[in-house]
């Protein structure tokens, strides 16, 4: 724009204070539409109004389209009473900027003729230097490109000067207030105002695919209103014609449209400086998400020529990297050392490529991809550079690639979306991998059968046990075949069948299968590898289900030693895991106060992951750990906190996994047994009444979901039966019993531990209903089974112990029952605080109650 030479250019506009400036100077038309922009109006208020006497200018950066000089025109108008001189210089050309600034000489009384132009413009500066004749001026140069084409030109003195531009290079010269796309409710906003009877979700649909660009967003919704386009008319459009699309339609509130704001800087890289564009064009491929520098850098081993030089020469990289800043086509960040694209700069980019030029670059760009890959997700240490790699997964279309290394990265990608404890993202990625996989390679594929070992996994941690029992079953087969039987990954599915076993409630096949698994894992790997530590972890656990709890407690004492060796800390998840196994085992194993210990240093250990963000605070080793705590803070005797507890995690499980998962059914019998707990000790009819309707839905729920025969389903009869014999249905309370002890005792053995926790409540059923002699029968065969299965000293075992007592005085042998009497109660005040509610009931003569709590698998 050129010297003013009409004088209703500097008729200054109405001002809302009431005063105009006295002079006002090219300054474009007001936006009507503006919207927003409240923080960085006022952020660059305070920044042009502050005392810094050393900053000569105030810079609004930011990439094309983002709003800058509509910010400066906004600032200009809603300020303007305050200054008494407001002229606007474009500043793309500094012959344009001489002329400009040599205009405002008549307006300063500087009377110097026109033809002399450098000396009017040493006069204006004069002028503006001394504050005469105006004190309080604000000069906006619009558009600037390099520091040093303006610095002759930048005035000082008691005025205000802002500069916008795309060139990062202003941060050395000026005070930089960085304009950025608009939040997502900017935007919402602004289509709102300027599209009439948009709805919120097609104003995100249309702000999410535009990337909140606010050029992109008038132009589109300019289009919408004088054209009558619908939005998805508008996104069809921009998926299929992005360049003629936003190369139409130019807002008239903005001086160029969305693909002008580009193109120049696009072809003057190109011309310029050919490296950066090729790199450009690369990063078009990504995600439009920060890209790291050092993933592009990897370049130079996986890359041919030219590329592969120039990647390979930090000097011209950090010059490529420096003009894609000066352009603004790519925000460059150098704590993060990183580059971001906007998505609509990328969709342009690929567009103006043919489709062998595409597809050509998008492999280079899975190349790039799988270069980063470390090949180790399942190591802590790790997870940072897949969370970096992750946004760019699906852009870059890496999922449907055929090339192995490419392949490798999806497979590891999903295994940590699996180890963070986010499964929706994870099985979003593994089933379109898949289809894409199987399709192209067919189902034998050694990456498909990979895959579909981890989507059998995904499938298991998400509670579908049968799906994924049947998957793996196919998979293990296949790869036994393919693979053979001591591949890695066929290991890997072996190790996920145990847990299938499991699930179906075949506890003792698990067992041997998983001792099976870890012996080919210690011949494979080794005892010192992290799979083979993972393999030992199931093996305890699978001795925990089968009332194995000393082996359960050896095996996990030295899985967590083993890990600490390997990973040499104690905050790692895995090592924190070994610790959440043995408090758990050893509350299994009666051991309270030494489980109420450990179990509170997990959970400590937990939530500082928690905090640190390595760890989700719905991953399911968090939750899974937080239940049994709860789980063992009621039974040392904490009923308030461990209801509180219990209470917290259901709702925790319900949001993440609904009410039908295994683990949220578990969770849900441990706030049904805190109720009945709590309502026994408090008297309180009101909370039992909530026990029972609990725990009859999990029984309900337990049967539809695993099945009427399984181990859990009996358990939960077992909870539902104590709760029913409390609120006085004695002889609803002895069925349920009877049903469960017959089913334990066909799918676990007679000396299964459940199965003698069973025995115990149906023994208390018996006297009950006046059958004294039998109930003294049944519980002397489950105490004489428990003092062997799990130890003279389990609470379970003084709590039968305790029972047959009080029946052995009903059937009339006095001796015998003091004697037991005594023994016991001496036994649970050596284990238990004295103020125990067992401890309590032993003392008095009152039956103790077995629940059941079921683990997670």
């Amino acid at each position: 724009m050129g010297a003013v030479t009409d004088d209703l250019a500097v008729r200054p506009p109405e001002s809302s204070t009431g005063e105009a400036p006295v002079v006002w100077g090219n300054v474009p038309q007001r936006n009507k539409h503006f919207t927003g922009r409240a923080d960085l109006l006022s952020s660059l208020r305070q920044r042009v109004t502050g005392k810094v006497h050393a900053v000569l200018a105030h810079a609004l950066h930011g990439m094309g389209g983002v709003g800058k000089t509509q910010l400066a025109v906004e600032y200009a108008y809603r300020f303007m009473g305050d200054y008494q001189l407001v002229w606007w210089v474009s500043a793309d050309q500094p012959t344009l900027v001489r002329s400009s600034l040599a205009a405002l000489a008549p307006r300063l009384e500087i009377d110097i003729p026109e033809g002399r132009i450098e000396d009017r413009l040493q006069a204006v500066r004069t002028a503006l230097l001394r504050g005469e004749p105006y004190e309080r001026w604000l000069i906006i140069f619009d558009n600037a490109d390099q520091p040093e084409d303006l610095r002759e030109f930048i005035p000082t003195g008691p005025g205000h000067v802002i500069v916008t531009s795309r060139n990062h290079r202003w941060e050395s010269e000026a005070d930089v207030v960085e304009v950025d796309v608009f939040p997502r409710a900017e935007s919402l906003e602004f289509l709102r105002r300027r599209v009439t009877g948009i709805t919120d979700e097609e104003a995100n649909r249309l702000a999410e695919e535009l990337g909140d660009l606010p050029l992109a967003l008038e132009q589109a919704g300019a289009l919408q209103v004088e054209a009558g386009m619908s939005v998805d008319e508008y996104l069809v459009l921009l998926s299929e014609e992005s360049g003629k699309l936003l190369a139409a339609n130019q807002p008239t509130d903005y001086p160029l449209s969305v693909a002008a704001a580009w193109s120049l800087s696009m072809a003057r890289l190109k011309e310029k400086t050919p490296f950066a564009w090729e790199l450009l064009r690369r990063c078009a491929f990504f995600s439009p998400e920060p890209i790291p520098r050092e993933l592009l850098k990897n370049g130079r081993y996986v890359l041919g020529p030219p590329l592969q030089e120039g990647l390979s020469d930090p000097i011209v990289l950090a010059q490529a990297t420096r003009e894609l800043g000066r352009y603004a086509l790519a925000r460059v960040d150098n704590n993060r050392r990183t580059l971001q694209v906007h998505r609509l700069i990328q969709r342009l980019i690929r567009e103006d490529m043919d489709d062998e030029q595409r597809g050509s670059i998008r492999h280079e760009v899975h190349q790039l991809l799988a270069a980063a890959d470390v090949d180790e997700p399942d190591d802590i240490n790790n997870w940072p550079r897949y969370e970096e790699l992750l946004p760019h997964v699906r852009p870059s279309g890496v999922l449907t690639s055929t090339d192995g290394d490419a392949r490798r990265l999806v497979r590891n990608i999903v295994r940590y979306l699996v180890n963070i404890g986010d499964l929706t993202t994870s099985e979003e990625l593994t089933l379109e991998a898949l289809a894409a996989w199987t399709e192209a390679s067919g189902p034998d594929n050694v990456d498909v059968l990979i895959l579909s070992g981890q989507q059998a996994n995904l499938l298991w941690t998400q509670g579908k046990y049968n799906e994924a029992f049947e998957l793996r079953r196919d998979t293990l087969e296949r790869m036994r075949n393919i693979l053979g039987e001591e591949h890695a990954e066929t290991l890997r599915v072996m190790n996920g069948y145990g847990a299938d076993l499991r699930a179906r409630g075949e506890f003792a096949d698990a067992l041997n299968h998983d001792e099976e698994t870890l012996y080919r894992h210690n011949q494979v790997f080794g005892e010192d590898d992290p799979r083979t530590f993972n393999m030992a972890n199931n093996v305890a656990l699978d001795q925990g289900l089968n009332s194995r709890y000393t082996d359960a407690l050896a095996t996990n004492a030295r899985t967590h030693q083993d890990r600490i060796d390997f990973y040499g800390r104690n905050d790692h998840p895995l090592v924190v895991l070994s610790i959440f196994a043995t408090a758990r085992e050893l509350r299994q194993a009666g051991k309270y106060r030494e489980a109420l210990a450990t179990g509170e240093k997990a959970y400590a250990a937990y939530q500082q992951l928690v905090r640190q963000r390595t760890l989700r605070p719905d991953h399911t080793n968090v939750m899974g750990q937080m239940k049994d705590l709860s789980v063992t803070r009621r039974k040392i005797g904490q009923i308030e906190q461990a209801l509180d507890m219990a209470e917290d995690i259901l709702d925790r499980y319900e949001a993440t996994f609904g009410e039908r998962h295994p683990d949220t059914l578990a969770a849900a019998t441990n706030v049904g047994n805190a109720r009945r707990v709590s309502g026994d000790i408090t008297q309180n009819n009101a909370l039992m009444e909530m026990a029972e309707e609990q725990l009859a839905a999990t029984h309900q729920a337990y049967g539809e979901v695993y099945s009427p025969d399984h181990p859990y389903t009996y358990g939960a009869a077992v909870n539902l039966a104590v709760v029913r014999r409390r609120l006085g249905d004695i002889e609803g309370a002895k069925r349920l019993m009877e049903e469960a002890l017959a089913g334990l005792r066909a799918r676990l053995g007679e000396e299964h531990h459940y199965t003698l926790v069973c025995k115990v409540g149906l023994a208390t059923s018996l006297a009950d209903v006046g059958d004294v002699e039998e109930a003294r029968q049944l519980g002397e065969e489950a105490l004489d089974a428990l003092r062997r299965v799990i130890g003279e000293d389990h609470p379970h075992t003084l709590a039968c112990a305790a029972n047959l007592a009080i029946d052995t005085q009903a059937t009339g042998d006095a001796e015998a029952a003091d004697a037991l009497h005594a023994d016991t109660v001496a036994r649970y005040k050596a284990i238990l605080p004295p103020d125990h509610i067992d401890v309590r009931d032993a003392e008095t003569g009152r039956r103790i109650s077995l629940d059941f709590e079921p683990l997670t698998l």
